[in-house]
C-alpha cells in the first residue's frame, strides 16, 4: 500500500509549487532512494506555462516562475508533527493544536499508524496498549537514530528539521533547502535562511532527538512521559553511534575487525579533512585506491590525488570572507558589553565569535601561497593515512588471503562511498536549462544518481576552462556552455559558492 501527494508550496497562500524547487526535490529523493538511505520517492515532475510571483531570497527582487508539480509516493505521509494537532493550550504563548481535547481521534491515528506500519508490534502487545505504544516509540527511535547516521555518512543536510518534516515510518521527507555538502565543515548550513545554523549538519543528530521528545509529549496520556524519556535516552544515541561507527567502517574498508579505537579513527578523519578543506564525497571514494604496502612514490602520488581534492587559497577565501560590515561588527560588540539585553535581539556571542574567527582566517590567508597550502595539506593527509596503514595492517594479520582480502575490501568501499551525489551545482545545472525549455539535463542527472557508485558510461568528463582576461564575447559564451558540462564527480567550481538555498 503506497500513499501519494502532489507536493505543492504555499508562500503566497496559492498553494502552487516552482520548477526550481521542484526539480531539487525529484532528483534528491531519488538520489536518496538509489543510495539505500530510506526516502519518499518521486513518481512524476509536470510543469506548465501558468506563472506565479516568487521573493526566492525574500530580499524584495521577485520573479515570475513557471507552476509545477511533484507527484511523491510513500507509505505514508504522517509525521511526528501530526500528533501535535492535539496539543493543548502553552503555558507562556496560550498556543495550542487545531484539535485540541480531540484525544479520540489521537487514539484512532495511533491505532491506525501502529496497526498499519507496525503490525508485529499491534500483534506482539495486542492486550497491552501500553507497552505496545512503547515498543512503536522504540521503533521509531532507532529508526530515526538510524536514518540520521546515514545522512551524516553522505553528508546531506536536510535544512529544516521540526517536527513536521521528520516522518513517523523513519523516512526522509519534505525535501526543501536540503544540500549535499563539499567541503567538509563540521558546521555547514544549507539553508541560506536558517541564520542560527540550529539545522546544521553537525547539530542533525541532536535536533532529530529533540523532535523525537516532541513526540513522546504528544503521546501522553496514551504513552507516560516517563517511559518514553526513559526510552530515548537509552535507545537514541547508542543507536546512533552504532549505525554510524558500522557505516563508516564500511567506508574505510574495516571488515575484518571491530576496535575500540576505529572511532578515533573516523573523528581524526573528519578532522583532517576540516584542516585541509577535503571534499567529503570525493576523498572517500578516492581511499579505496589506498595501498596498505605503497612504496614513496606511491604514497607521493596518492597525496597529490587527496590534495587536488582540498581546497584552493582562492576557495578557502570565499569560505572565510567576513561576513559583517566592519562597523557593523564594531557596533554589535560595544552593544555586547554595554546593553547585553539589546544586543541578545540582533545576534549571539556565538555568531559574534565565528565572525571574529572568520576574520582571522581570512587574514591569515592573505598571506597564504598555494604552495605553502599544498604542502601543508599533504603533511596533514600523510599522518593520517600513517594510522590508517596501520589500522588496515591489523585487518591484514587476520586473514589468510591478502588478495582476496584486498578485492573484497575495496568492492565493499565501492558499495558505501558514492561517487555522484546531488550537488547544488549538478542542480542548478539543471535548474537553468529547465527553465530555458531544455530539461535533457534533469534526464542525464537523473539517470546519473541511479548508479550512484559506479562509474558513470557515455558521459564525457570535461574539465573546467578558465578565461583569459580580455576574452571576447564568443569565448565568455563558450565558457558558460562549459560551466553546464562541468564533471559530474568534480568538486564544486567556485562559481558554486555564490549559490544559496532558502
Amino acid at each position: 500500500l503506497k500513499t501519494v501527494c502532489v507536493s505543492s508550496c504555499c508562500r503566497q497562500a496559492d498553494g502552487r509549487k516552482v520548477l526550481r524547487s521542484s526539480i531539487r526535490e525529484f532528483l534528491c529523493s531519488e538520489a536518496m532512494f538509489h543510495l539505500g538511505i530510506p526516502t519518499t520517492r518521486a513518481g512524476t515532475c509536470v510543469t506548465s506555462d501558468s506563472k506565479v510571483v516568487r521573493d526566492i531570497f525574500y530580499d524584495g527582487n521577485p520573479k515570475s516562475e513557471r507552476c509545477t508539480v511533484v507527484l511523491r509516493i510513500a507509505s505514508t505521509f504522517i509525521r511526528f508533527g501530526s500528533f501535535e494537532i492535539f496539543k493543548p493550550p502553552d503555558e507562556y504563548t496560550g498556543r495550542k493544536g487545531p484539535s485540541v481535547n480531540r484525544n479520540d481521534i489521537r487514539i484512532q491515528m495511533l491505532d491506525y499508524v501502529i496497526g498499519t506500519f507496525y503490525p508485529e508490534i499491534q500483534a506482539a502487545h495486542s492486550d497491552n496498549s501500553i507497552q505496545r505504544n512503547a515498543a512503536f516509540f522504540k521503533e521509531i527511535t532507532k529508526r530515526t537514530a538510524r536514518l540520521v547516521a546515514e545522512w551524516q555518512c553522505v553528508g546531506f543536510c536536510h535544512g529544516v528539521l521540526n517536527t513536521d518534516n521528520m516522518s513517523i515510518v523513519g523516512l526522509t521527507i519534505d525535501y526543501g533547502p536540503f544540500g549535499f555538502m563539499d567541503r567538509y565543515d563540521p558546521e555547514h548550513i544549507c539553508n541560506g535562511s536558517d541564520n542560527t545554523g540550529r539545522y546544521a549538519y553537525n547539530k542533525q543528530p541532536e535536533i532529530c532527538k529533540w523532535n523525537l521528545g516532541k513526540l513522546a509529549e504528544a503521546l501522553v496520556p496514551e504513552l507516560p512521559l516517563e517511559i518514553s524519556e526513559l526510552i530515548l535516552e537509552e535507545e537514541y544515541d547508542a543507536e546512533f553511534e552504532k549505525h554510524y561507527l558500522q557505516k563508516m567502517r564500511k567506508k574505510l574498508g574495516l571488515i575484518q575487525l571491530e576496535l575500540e579505537e576505529d572511532s578515533k579513527l573516523v573523528s581524526e578523519l573528519l578532522e583532517t579533512m576540516h584542516l585541509t578543506g577535503g571534499d567529503f564525497t570525493n576523498i572517500f571514494y578516492l581511499l579505496s585506491s589506498f595501498l596498505v604496502d605503497s612504496d614513496p612514490s606511491q604514497l607521493e602520488d596518492f597525496l597529490e590525488k587527496v590534495a587536488s581534492q582540498c581546497a584552493s587559497v582562492e576557495e578557502l577565501k570565499v569560505a572565510f570572507k567576513p561576513q559583517m560590515d566592519p562597523r557593523q561588527l564594531s557596533m554589535m560588540l560595544m552593544l555586547a558589553q554595554s546593553n547585553p539585553q539589546l544586543f541578545a535581539l540582533f545576534g549571539t556571542k556565538a555568531n559574534i565569535n565565528k565572525e571574529l574567527e572568520r576574520i582571522e582566517q581570512f587574514s591569515k590567508l592573505q598571506q597564504l601561497t598555494a604552495a605553502d597550502l599544498l604542502s601543508r595539506n599533504k603533511r596533514h593527509w600523510k599522518e593520517w593515512l600513517e594510522k590508517y596503514r596501520v589500522r588496515l595492517q591489523k585487518e591484514l594479520e587476520s586473514v589468510s588471503d591478502a588478495d582476496t582480502w584486498n578485492t573484497h575490501r575495496v568492492k565493499v568501499m565501492n558499495a558505501n562511498n558514492p561517487k555522484y551525489i546531488l550537488r547544488n551545482y549538478i542542480a542548478q545545472n539543471a535548474i537553468e536549462a529547465a527553465e530555458n525549455g531544455d530539461f535533457s539535463e534533469v534526464r542525464n542527472v537523473l539517470k546519473l544518481l541511479e548508479n550512484p557508485f559506479q562509474e558513470a558510461e557515455g558521459f564525457r568528463e570535461v574539465t573546467e576552462d578558465t578565461e583569459e582576461e580580455g576574452a571576447s564575447a564568443a569565448a565568455a559564451a563558450c565558457a558558460q556552455e562549459t560551466r553546464s558540462r562541468l564533471p559530474y564527480c568534480s568538486k564544486p567550481p567556485l562559481w558554486a559558492s555564490e549559490l544559496c538555498v532558502t
